[in-house]
């Protein structure tokens, strides 16, 4: 819901902090005292088309902000705000939009830049204003299948039954299309895939193998450079040339020695070990040269084969991968592929059955999820209609229609449309082409009515314009529908009855006054006397009376009754 609402320099707003309760939020004012703006600065924060010409007088730019408080119930926002990048921080969202006197504008939400369009798309899943076409949610068509799907349980299960089999028909389908469009380019590809099998297969490959050959290429290379390095290595451990004696008769000499010496002081001892120790480790080191040694054998013919063998390899290497595991892997996927490509004709005729059946599943399904549709339509037509008799609209006749298309789409085969007429005699027609402002309000306001309780719309709503050429019983009964429906949502409501006033949450007053030669508008929260005082002069006006105020008492004491009734309904 919306927490808090801040403004800068838009137009009469110089600057204004209002905060907005759960519940019904009232609007009040003398006219010309800038509710609309207020409604127009939220509307900014939602995404919509802001003038320069909004900047007040004298500043170089408007900036408005809003804090609304973001609840678990939410998919559609969390999964914008996932899409989008954007961190939640302790269940706010706090949103900035500030536009200059030149026209240029940044988008801020919770500190990440985002676009007017990102905006806007976001603010239809907080916001919901009433009272402007452009604005009315309920001509959105995903809007219209939500109102009839969440008044019936019965519909949640069958469009999932119909959206899996949807899901499944269209996958199969695509991939359908995907190999039929292939099938034009299989004949020439099965002759490079049978030629690249052929190639790889006659190749006769050993997983490993090429590190192997390479390993032993670089030994027979270099045999005459090894050979030299084991003589010499084995001669100076043992033997004795040139006044040099070899390390192991060396070491002989000094283990004699130290055990000679041992029998006339033992100081040494731990040496004498450790050069034992050393001695039998370079005898068995010495034997091991020895022997690897006499095995070597430098065989030109093997060194000519294992070369043969390595430019076989380095071919395929450089065609099909970086080692000779991942060319086995690249034939792997040759052969699927042909295999794939020559049981084209079976697999074709399987995905035509599997389609088929998916296609049944789904049309029925999707004659099962129109039947529950018109049942629901019907009722909530009847309901809405309803209604609107007691809103002022005793001529109205209201109805949606369950249209089959025999198109298929996420939300069945159904078109749903709404069809509206204001007076006796006049044929009804679609919703969208004949409602005015002022009535679009109170078809949302009757339809939020049936619906509030189960409705998984956006948690916030705005009413403008909603008590226009009404007054009377009409308007008591606009004022408790309102007051029923923020016993579920948010709502904010401009208005100019006393009626609708008296059944505020919070009342919040907006008037202007000079201040340094310029007309500033401010907006405050009112008290319970406040409220009574302003629900006093809204009823018989400036002139107020004792009468007048005992009255306002007795609607406030009417209105606490009733929204307490209320209450005890929802729990």
């Amino acid at each position: 819901m919306l927490k808090t609402l801040t403004v800068w320099n838009f137009a009469l707003l110089e600057h204004v902090q209002v905060e907005f309760k759960h519940g019904l939020n009232i609007l009040t004012g003398e006219t010309g005292a800038g509710k609309s703006i207020l409604i127009d600065a939220l509307g900014a924060i939602l995404g919509q088309r802001v003038s320069a010409d909004a900047v007040r007088t004298g500043c170089d730019w408007l900036r408005v902000e809003a804090v609304f408080v973001v609840e678990e119930d939410m998919p559609s926002l969390h999964a914008f705000l996932k899409d989008q990048s954007i961190d939640m921080e302790d269940g706010m969202l706090i949103v900035t939009r500030q536009v200059a006197r030149n026209g240029r504008g940044t988008v801020l939400v919770n500190g990440r830049h985002i676009t007017l369009a990102a905006l806007k798309q976001m603010g239809a899943l907080l916001v919901d204003i009433h009272g402007q076409n452009e604005n009315l949610a309920l001509l959105k068509e995903e809007n219209q299948f939500r109102l009839v799907d969440a008044h019936e349980s019965r519909i949640a299960a069958a469009l999932k039954r119909y959206a899996d089999s949807y899901a499944m028909w269209q996958k199969l389908s695509k991939e359908y299309i995907e190999k039929e469009q292939a099938s034009r380019e299989y004949e020439q590809r099965l002759d490079m895939l049978h030629w690249q099998n052929k190639e790889i297969t006659d190749a006769q490959l050993k997983d490993g193998e090429d590190e192997a050959i390479e390993n032993e290429l670089r030994k027979l290379s270099h045999a005459e450079k090894i050979a030299g390095f084991v003589e010499e290595s084995y001669n100076l451990l043992n033997t004795s040339n040139k006044g040099h004696i070899g390390i192991l008769s060396a070491l002989s000499t000094i283990q004699k020695n130290l055990s000679d010496m041992s029998r006339y002081d033992d100081t040494l001892t731990n040496a004498q070990k450790i050069v034992e120790e050393a001695f039998v480790s370079l005898q068995e080191a010495s034997y091991e040269i020895r022997d690897y040694g006499e095995s070597m054998e430098f065989n030109p013919e093997r060194l000519n084969e294992l070369q043969r063998r390595m430019d076989v390899l380095y071919r395929l290497r450089k065609k099909y991968g970086a080692t000779i595991t991942d060319v086995l892997v690249y034939q792997e996927n040759v052969q699927k592929e042909l295999s794939m490509i020559e049981n084209y004709d079976a697999d074709m005729e399987a995905l035509q059955q599997a389609i088929a059946k998916y296609a049944e599943k789904m049309k029925e399904h999707a004659v099962y999820l129109t039947k529950l549709r018109l049942e629901t339509a019907t009722k909530l037509s009847r309901e809405i209609g309803d209604q609107l008799q007691s809103l002022g609209m005793p001529k109205a006749r209201f109805q949606i229609k369950v249209e089959p298309t025999g198109n298929y789409t996420l939300h069945g085969c159904d078109k749903i449309l709404m069809y509206f007429s204001a007076n006796l005699g006049e044929n009804m027609k679609s919703l969208q082409k004949v409602a005015s402002g002022g009535e679009l309000s109170r078809i949302a306001l009757a339809i939020k009515v049936v619906s509030a309780s189960h409705d998984g719309s956006v948690p916030s709503m705005v009413f403008d314009e909603i008590d226009t050429g009404i007054g009377g019983r009409t308007a008591q009964m606009v004022a408790e529908r309102i007051a029923l429906v923020a016993q579920y949502k948010q709502v904010l409501c401009i208005t100019h009855l006393p009626q609708i006033a008296c059944m505020a949450d919070a009342h919040l007053y907006i008037a202007k006054k000079m201040q340094n030669g310029t007309t500033v508008t401010n907006i405050m929260l009112l008290s319970e006397r406040e409220q009574i005082s302003e629900i006093a002069r809204m009823a018989s006006g400036v002139d107020m009376t004792a009468a007048s105020l005992e009255n306002a008492r007795e609607m406030l004491s009417h209105a606490r009754a009733k929204k307490q009734t209320f209450a005890q309904k929802k729990m």
